[in-house]
């Protein structure tokens, strides 16, 4: 038995997508697992990824409160990127802001439970995919900073989902589509907003994603450590952010900070 405070998954692309568990001291490797019983008993004690305070709720995925209300990494903009007021000079930490919203932004398609157009930054691709579980991905395009790729992204949407299906996303349960003619639809449709904004079009590189799962679920059930404190069964795989048992699925992300004894 392990103790420690969960932590988002870390990824890496290979034939078959990598997933390490950050637990503690150490980093356990999730694709040995698979197969394996394995469980996750929370033991009521929740910490606030940020200062490491105990705290009786998590909010934005592991924060206290405090935090939350204060961090510049939790404000709305970060949701919605075409809401940057940096410079309006408002911007919560304008160090951090510099640091991770003026750098250069990507405005990609993703194939997830269905088409989708996303933004990340550029130092993200291709970390932002695998997080959400994409099957496929291009880059449409790369922009200066990240209020410029909300507004790009805001267009774009009208025509196209911007979110993830997430219950289909963990069946595997999608359309295969063309990735590459779509991109050119999009360019062409917009040519008058990339041209505004000055954009540059990238490459056409089709990214896939092959994630090490040995038998997705026909229905989704979720666990939730906030009225079950333990989460047991053979875990099937592991997809975005979510570990897959035979008895149902728990989105790591979402318990960051929360303290677990951990079994396999």
């Amino acid at each position: 038995m392990k103790i420690g405070k969960l932590k988002k998954l870390k990824t890496e692309k290979q034939d078959t997508v990598k997933y390490w568990l950050p637990f503690g001291d150490e980093s356990i490797l999730l694709n040995d697992l698979i197969g394996k019983q394995v469980s996750l008993n929370f033991t009521g004690n929740i910490y606030c990824i940020d200062t490491g305070k105990k705290i009786k709720k998590a909010y934005g995925q592991g924060y206290s409160w405090e935090s939350f209300i204060t961090l510049p990494e939790c404000d709305q903009c970060i949701f919605q990127p075409e809401l940057c007021h940096y410079s309006r000079g408002t911007c919560r930490d304008p160090k951090w802001g510099e640091q991770h919203c003026l750098k250069p932004h990507v405005v990609y398609l993703s194939l997830t439970s269905g088409v989708k157009v996303g933004i990340t930054r550029k130092t993200q691709v291709p970390t932002r995919w695998m997080d959400q579980g994409a099957v496929k991905a291009i880059k449409i395009c790369e922009v200066k900073d990240r209020l410029t790729s909300g507004k790009v992204e805001v267009e774009i949407a009208k025509d196209m989902a911007d979110k993830t299906n997430w219950r289909n996303m963990l069946k595997n349960v999608y359309t295969d589509v063309d990735l590459l003619s779509i991109k050119a639809s999009v360019l062409k449709k917009h040519e008058k907003l990339f041209s505004t904004h000055k954009v540059e079009i990238s490459d056409d590189e089709v990214y896939e994603f092959n994630y090490p799962v040995e038998q997705y679920p026909e229905k989704v059930s979720s666990f939730n450590f906030d009225k079950k404190s333990e989460v047991s069964g053979k875990l099937m795989g592991i997809k975005g952010q979510y570990l897959i048992f035979d008895t149902g699925v728990i989105n790591i992300r979402k318990y960051q900070g929360y303290e677990v004894n951990l079994e396999y």
